[in-house]
């Protein structure tokens, strides 16, 4: 592993961005704030914890969709990837150096939401730990999503709308901004849930109801949506590893 390259990388591609195009931080967070806002006024404050704690995971899956764009466009348009084809650099370390700049991308949007969770005393030293686990699971399961998702795309101007529409359904329909407990008895039990589940968001979603305590603690509820986040970003992250054209043919 090349941490070297990795951790240039994601300083130049992640931090810097920042600083080069802050425009994006407000458009990567234009959306779960929004949802957050619209929770507030049409529950009257009653889910806003919900929308708070789903937001942070809507903003980490979103921007690791998305990412399919950047994926795309490195490889289409720059031809990225094969200069790095001809250098000492693998697809895993191109894999990590684009998921840590993408995490990195995210700080000040989790900075907004850490702010907002310890103003309504969701935060202590468990929960914030918790969410750490969180945010750092989701950016690599959602980041390989988009490598598979862009390997798949012939031309460039395909992917915005692809990955616009995957966002909403993989982050918005699940339930990120409302109790799970809503979703119970559809499909038998869980059932809805577990179909959901293949969105990271969903089992993030509803562990972390849970273990913030929005939601009743079920100990075997909670350690199921940890399985099933663990072994899915295991399997999304091989099948990036393997299918992602690494050589342009």
């Amino acid at each position: 592993m090349n941490l070297k390259f990795i951790f240039y990388f994601a300083w130049y591609y992640g931090i810097k961005v920042i600083v080069r195009g802050p425009s994006y931080i407000i458009a990567s967070l234009a959306t779960p704030l929004t949802l957050l806002f619209v929770v507030y006024v049409l529950t009257k404050g009653e889910l806003v914890q919900f929308a708070i704690v789903g937001g942070m995971i809507t903003l980490i899956a979103s921007i690791g969709l998305q990412s399919a764009g950047d994926a795309t466009f490195m490889r289409l348009q720059l031809r990225i990837q094969e200069m790095y084809v001809a250098s000492e650099v693998s697809p895993i370390d191109y894999m990590l150096s684009m998921t840590m700049s993408f995490l990195a991308f995210s700080i000040p949007g989790i900075i907004v939401y850490g702010f907002l969770g310890s103003y309504y005393h969701l935060y202590n030293f468990y929960t914030t730990l918790y969410m750490m686990f969180l945010i750092f699971i989701l950016i690599l399961s959602t980041s390989a999503i988009s490598f598979i998702i862009s390997s798949m795309v012939k031309h460039v101007r395909n992917i915005w709308g692809i990955t616009s529409i995957l966002s909403i359904i993989m982050t918005v329909i699940p339930p990120t901004f409302y109790p799970y407990t809503y979703l119970q008895g559809k499909l038998g039990t869980n059932g809805l849930i577990y179909l959901l589940s293949l969105s990271p968001a969903t089992p993030a979603a509803v562990s972390a109801q849970i273990f913030f305590g929005l939601e009743p603690w079920n100990y075997a509820e909670l350690m199921t949506m940890i399985v099933i986040m663990i072994v899915e970003t295991a399997v999304y992250f091989s099948i990036a590893k393997y299918l992602t054209r690494w050589r342009e043919k």
